[in-house]
């Protein structure tokens, strides 16, 4: 292969979703209700009936989900792309422009803060004592992430060829940003939230077009260009199919799940 390109900076990684909104929401995977369960039982309180602020709420998978559940969710994202892909997708859920570094909302005024996705983009010498202040007492701050099964054969192995192609350690990549900010002690460094941890293993079978539009709507492939990507996805479409020779790819995910109760 070709020798790789430099990766950008992260500010450009954090803003590059906003070109790709539309594929983002079509292709990248939701969460399965075990996660909310999840949530539910670490914060030992319901999300049904709940004031929540989702942050980085992207085009809302996570923030629709809650709704759902029955939470009353506020959605709170930076991005202009993202937002409105997020209103059009949802127009009855209401969003304002904001991150967790400064949020947009008052003091002591939600039950639940949550980041899917996201909590990595944040400063948090910033975002954990917007927290505290945002949380109502007995509140909960819950982050999660969707990590890539790299007990899986195949997937360890496509980590691997796309590492080689982009010069970055892609199995940290592929994990999520949040492989690194799922530690405790990465998550806030400060130490003033205790957090507890849960991993919830789900998937889901898609075309073999899906799983690469997936992976193209990640930051290191958005940054890379048109040509650089479809010259990558050529040659991976190849691989896949040898694996999954009926056009159907079975993703499998850890979702990497922190929650820390505020007193």
């Amino acid at each position: 292969m070709t020798t790789p390109p430099p990766q950008p900076a992260t500010p450009t990684r954090a803003h590059s979703f906003n070109s790709a909104a539309a594929q983002y929401a079509a292709n990248r995977p939701s969460y399965p209700p075990a996660l909310l369960d999840a949530i539910e039982a670490l914060a030992a309180r319901p999300l049904t009936g709940a004031k929540v602020i989702d942050v980085g709420a992207g085009t809302g998978i996570a923030t629709a989900l809650l709704r759902e559940r029955g939470a009353d969710v506020l959605a709170v994202e930076p991005g202009d792309g993202m937002t409105a892909e997020f209103r059009r997708a949802h127009p009855h859920i209401p969003i304002v422009r904001g991150d967790g570094n400064a949020l947009p909302v008052a003091t002591a005024s939600a039950d639940f803060l949550t980041y899917a996705q996201s909590w990595h983009w944040t400063d948090t010498a910033r975002s954990v004592p917007e927290a505290l202040r945002v949380l109502r007492p007995g509140g909960a701050l819950a982050l999660w992430w969707n990590t890539e099964a790299l007990d899986v054969p195949w997937i360890v192995e496509a980590a691997d060829r796309a590492e080689r192609y982009l010069g970055i350690d892609q199995v940290v990549e592929k994990s999520g940003s949040g492989a690194r900010a799922a530690s405790t002690l990465a998550a806030d460094p400060s130490g003033r939230l205790a957090f507890d941890r849960r991993q919830v293993r789900w998937s889901r079978r898609v075309p073999v077009d899906t799983h690469l539009a997936n992976i193209g709507s990640h930051s290191a492939f958005l940054v890379l260009g048109e040509e650089r990507t479809a010259e990558f996805f050529a040659e991976e479409r190849g691989h896949l199919l040898q694996t999954f020779p009926d056009g159907i790819v079975e993703e499998t995910y850890v979702v990497d799940l922190l929650v820390a109760t505020c007193s």
